[in-house]
């Protein structure tokens, strides 16, 4: 076994593939941070709010203020020092640091994208993507390489495959493929799409594309491996991404996914890639490539493979932590994020919180709309962890106001995936009472029904 590892990390492939894959990805980052920026985002979702919910563990992390957007801008000169491969190494930590921070700042903007931009962003910090095809090589002929270990292209094509995977397992259950929720309540919204229209209003097209999706995921990392088939994948990807940018407002990830898709073709690909690029900015790019053809990357030491190696592991278990608990998943969500589960629900909820002041025996009903946006307060109203940590800011700024054995309950209700609401929180429990930690959340009530499948 330690004879094959050693085997397989000697193994080299052509840098082009790294090369290009950095030069895209810092690009796309890029133009998603001004993207953000120029929507006006940052100051919606981070500067105008009163309050942010923060992840368990990291309620450190905090908007700026007006800082804020400097955090953006650093982060958006990071992608593009990571695309022109200057200083790469302190770049790509700089872009996944801010990034990640970004990402933390308030769970009610999580996506998965982002989830996976931060999971990529953090492997490329062990590649070695500026040994060609960048500044630093450029500046540094005895640091550019024609040649990388084979294992640092393999890490990101099976980091990408590992997100389509779980995201096909996670359509194997009843509510997607038997009864095609959440599409059915979907797709019918799109009735003023020139062409399309009328066509999402048909039942058996809401069927097909669960059906579809569910098999495009589970069958298109196999597909871009395999040679043969991997230009009829590739067009696969291109169209059933463009569709889902088309169908929902999912902003970059779509262009992501294919941009990260061409990282599976051999090295001639990457080459034509990277000559268009060299015609565009009229780099020399044979002249460079003569002196470093056969020229291989080496890393000092095993660290980063087996930095990459224990991530990909992680990658690979997390998803199921949702085992540990006994209550339906989609209902309380316990496991639910960072687990590549990728648009399979649709919830709506009600929650009217009341405060109570034991000392005065009195109680009164929150205005949601006092502290929250509205975003926000749709997001909160169907998410336990969510609802406990509100409460909990609840509490404290009512006893700061002069309210004396503050207790706060929740009546609430929520409607999945089509089903008629039903009753979400105990009312009886006092919220403050309860902490939020790893442990199943006993206060949420009995889903009253069942979703078979992963």
């Amino acid at each position: 076994m330690v004879s094959r590892i050693n085997a397989y990390r000697n193994k080299t492939t052509d840098a082009a593939p790294l090369a290009a894959f950095r030069i895209l990805f810092g690009l796309m980052m890029f133009v998603g941070i001004v993207r953000f920026w120029s929507y006006g985002w940052i100051d919606k979702f981070y500067i105008q709010p009163k309050f942010f919910f923060s992840y368990y563990g990291f309620e450190w992390v905090r908007p700026l203020g007006g800082y804020t957007y400097l955090l953006f801008f650093i982060c958006g000169i990071a992608a593009i020092c990571v695309a022109l491969g200057y200083r790469y190494r302190i770049a790509i930590i700089l872009f996944f640091l801010s990034f990640t921070y970004i990402e933390l700042m308030d769970k009610t903007t999580y996506l998965n994208h982002y989830y996976f931009i931060s999971c990529l962003s953090f492997l490329m910090i062990f590649l070695p993507a500026n040994a060609y095809f960048s500044l630093d090589a450029h500046r540094d002929r005895d640091k550019a390489y024609g040649q990388v270990p084979r294992w640092t292209v393999d890490a990101i094509k099976l980091l990408i495959a590992l997100v389509y995977l779980y995201a096909g397992l996670a359509k194997l259950n009843s509510d997607w493929l038997i009864r095609a929720m959440p599409l059915k309540i979907w797709l019918p919204a799109q009735y003023d799409l020139p062409l399309l229209g009328n066509l999402m209003q048909r039942e058996w097209l809401h069927y097909a594309f669960s059906w579809g999706g569910a098999a495009y995921d589970l069958a298109i990392p196999f597909l871009l491996f395999y040679k043969p088939t991997r230009w009829s994948a590739f067009a696969l990807v291109v169209f059933f991404h463009l569709m889902t940018r088309i169908l929902f407002p999912i902003g970059m990830f779509p262009y992501v996914m294919i941009v990260s898709a061409l990282v599976f073709f051999d090295a001639g690909v990457h080459h034509k890639i990277l000559k268009t690029l060299s015609t565009i900015f009229r780099i020399k790019k044979e002249k460079a490539d003569a002196r470093i053809r056969n020229k291989t990357y080496r890393n000092k030491t095993r660290t980063p493979m087996l930095i990459v190696g224990l991530f990909i592991a992680f990658q690979l278990l997390f998803p199921w932590r949702y085992l540990l608990y006994k209550n339906e998943l989609f209902w309380t969500e316990e496991g639910y994020r960072f687990s590549w589960r990728v648009m399979l629900m649709e919830k709506a909820g009600y929650a009217q919180f009341k405060i109570v002041d034991k000392k005065k025996e009195a109680a009164f009903l929150v205005d949601n709309t006092d502290f929250l946006s509205t975003f926000q307060e749709k997001q909160m109203s169907t998410q336990p962890d969510f609802i406990l940590q509100y409460a909990h800011f609840l509490g404290k700024h009512f006893t700061a106001q002069g309210h004396k054995n503050v207790a706060v309950y929740v009546e609430s209700y929520v409607a999945l995936n089509g089903r008629l609401s039903q009753p979400y929180i105990d009312p009886k429990v006092n919220l403050l009472e309860q902490e939020e930690s790893f442990g199943a959340k006993d206060w949420i009530l009995e889903f009253k029904d069942e979703i078979k499948g992963f």
